[in-house]
């Protein structure tokens, strides 16, 4: 019940079938499916319990950076399922509290290192865009990514691009996506997927992969790891079925999966607006959205894709709480006042089965942090921040940042980003790439001369080093 079998944009095909067990039960599954997706394609909700209340949880985030599916996988703890590509034979059983020790210890493999001019950590928008300028020039580079394939929120945006032709206007996310990923096969661009960046430490990165320890040598490094999924707080916000939008796209539109039946969005900026009609698209009701802010934060447009197919769109409205024993059963909305106090006697109970939080996201600055680079809180921006120069260069010295992990902005701004720090990286490799490099701070500027952008320009400043 949970198959996408017709879509108006995208086409699922099936890969070779597998089998793996969940708690002592054999799972299908295919191969190029994480092990959540298999899951949760087979109907299977719970995951984990929670490690105080022992509450059933499930899927969160779908892209590594919440612990909402960690599990025991062939006797190994804590396991980020939603990013392990599935093997035959695997044996995957749910953890409660942290998980008990592992029951043996696999030997290490032994330790490599990798010599390259420039890393790039994350491949989406901005780490895609900026390896195909590298591209251009010859460079010896690496792409770290910590999920199964390269490409990052683009292969799951099915929406045409704003902008002009520079910022792909007219195409969509997942074409784009492909585009830069083909663009880069066979040349000096090498990558590594399923792989985590734990450490910085001058110029060498520590990467894990396969449980093997790497170490990556380089002369610059660009960070563009991107952003993780706001959680908000409200009684029965770890109830499984309740995700977020970034989630749902994931199971939508790369796994071909409906997240629910019936669903209620939290959230009425870009993100919200088009997810709930990839809901539609996929076939899957959306009961409702709600807006705590007076007005709408979206574009019109996405808004008005929605009304035409009758959804409504309430403001001055959030969630109060989700209801559900194994699964949500039941949310409720309230109203709110001009002080964003909840209005008694205002609550709508809504019969949904899945719950989406589109309620803004958190640059992702672990590394940064690590690495010493200054970070400033910036409320605009959507968080801790590293403070950058106008070549997107960190207070650390050859160590810059392009995308979301700099500012939560549109994915159009982040392949713009993703251009500079590697022009300006070039730059500082001797190559004449000033011109082309104010080129596109120029396209930057534009993309943000938008009313919307007015916060996002004075949270930029904030951010600047001094």
């Amino acid at each position: 019940m949970r198959e996408i079998n017709i879509h108006p944009i995208l086409q699922f095909s099936h890969g070779k079938e597998l089998k793996f067990t969940f708690d002592g039960t054999t799972v299908k599954a295919y191969k190029g499916e994480t092990v959540a997706m298999a899951l949760y394609r087979s109907g299977i909700d719970i995951f984990s319990k929670s490690p105080k209340q022992h509450r059933p949880r499930g899927m969160f985030c779908a892209i590594g950076k919440c612990s909402s599916c960690m599990m025991r996988v062939n006797g190994i703890p804590n396991i980020r399922t939603c990013i392990l590509p599935i093997r035959e034979g695997m044996i995957v059983e749910k953890q409660e509290r942290f998980g008990k020790l592992p029951d043996y210890i696999e030997k290490f493999r032994e330790p490599v290192e990798i010599d390259k001019e420039v890393t790039v950590i994350g491949s989406g928008p901005a780490g895609l865009s900026a390896a195909n300028i590298f591209k251009e020039f010859g460079i010896k580079t690496i792409i770290i990514e910590e999920n199964p394939q390269l490409g990052g929120q683009l292969i799951k945006q099915t929406h045409k691009f704003f902008g002009s032709e520079k910022e792909k206007a007219g195409t969509r996310g997942f074409e784009i996506a492909q585009d830069l990923i083909k663009n880069i096969e066979n040349s000096t661009i090498k990558f590594i997927t399923n792989s985590t960046a734990f450490s910085v430490d001058n110029n060498t990165i520590g990467v894990f992969k396969d449980n093997q320890y790497i170490k990556v040598h380089t002369k610059y490094l660009l960070i563009a790891t991107g952003a993780a999924e706001k959680m908000i707080p409200f009684p029965g916000n770890d109830i499984p079925g309740v995700f977020g939008a970034g989630a749902a796209q994931t199971l939508m539109n790369v796994f071909g999966i409906k997240p629910g039946n019936s669903v209620l969005m939290v959230g009425a900026g870009n993100v919200g607006l088009i997810v709930s009609y990839q809901l539609l698209q996929a076939g899957v009701e959306v009961k409702a959205v709600v807006e705590a802010m007076p007005t709408i934060g979206g574009y019109f447009v996405h808004a008005a894709k929605l009304r035409r197919f009758g959804v409504p769109i309430l403001t001055n409205t959030t969630i109060k709480e989700v209801n559900g024993n194994l699964r949500v059963e039941k949310a409720i909305t309230i109203s709110l006042n001009k002080r964003f106090e909840e209005i008694p006697g205002t609550e709508i109970v809504w019969d949904v089965d899945t719950v989406c939080l589109s309620t803004g996201l958190i640059p992702s600055v672990n590394l940064l942090a690590q690495a010493g680079s200054k970070l400033k809180y910036v409320p605009s921006l959507g968080g801790f921040v590293p403070l950058r120069n106008n070549d997107l260069e960190t207070t650390r010295e050859n160590i810059f940042v392009a995308g979301d992990v700099a500012g939560i902005e549109e994915a159009s701004t982040a392949i713009l980003e993703g251009h500079i720090a590697a022009l300006a990286i070039l730059e500082r490799m001797g190559f004449e790439t000033k011109k082309s490099k104010i080129e596109s701070i120029k396209d930057l500027n534009n993309l943000r001369s938008s009313p919307f952008s007015k916060k996002i320009i004075e949270g930029l400043k904030e951010a600047e080093c001094e």
